[in-house]
């Protein structure tokens, strides 16, 4: 018995070993960030404002103060895990674009001024904002 269960386990096999009954953890980690997080994003904020908003960013480099970013990770118990970042760029200290996985709606924005919005009001988001900006120059770390 003891020979089969070490040849079970072996390097050569590579498979995964599930135990059942074995309670899988949720694992979190990083910056939740939600849609209207990101909506209330404006340029021209200060760091303070953002990081009221956003919370204090998982990442500030080093090299770059410029320069914050959020990350999120999910890992559901026993399966693949998701990630979501988003990088926020300041110029002189002020909100100038921002880069990652989530768009402003401009939907919310247009109801927070107080805008009409036409029924026609598409949810394609990739020319409607000043603030994201995908040809913005971006430095890696």
């Amino acid at each position: 018995m003891c020979i089969s269960g070490c040849s079970f386990f072996s390097d050569s096999d590579h498979r995964t070993v599930s135990f059942p009954g074995v309670y899988k953890i949720d694992i979190q980690q990083g910056n939740i960030i939600t849609q209207d997080m990101v909506n209330q994003l404006r340029p021209g904020m200060t760091k303070q404002q953002v990081r009221f908003i956003l919370g204090s960013p998982l990442l500030i480099d080093s090299f770059n103060q410029e320069r914050w970013d959020y990350v999120y990770s999910f890992q559901p118990g026993g399966e693949a895990r998701s990630q979501e970042t988003l990088s926020i760029f300041f110029k002189d200290d002020i909100l100038s674009h921002f880069s990652g996985d989530f768009r402003p709606d401009p939907k919310a924005i247009m109801e927070e001024a107080g805008m009409p919005i036409p029924e026609e009001a598409s949810t394609d988001v990739s020319n409607d904002s000043d603030l994201l900006e995908e040809d913005a120059p971006t430095e890696d770390f």
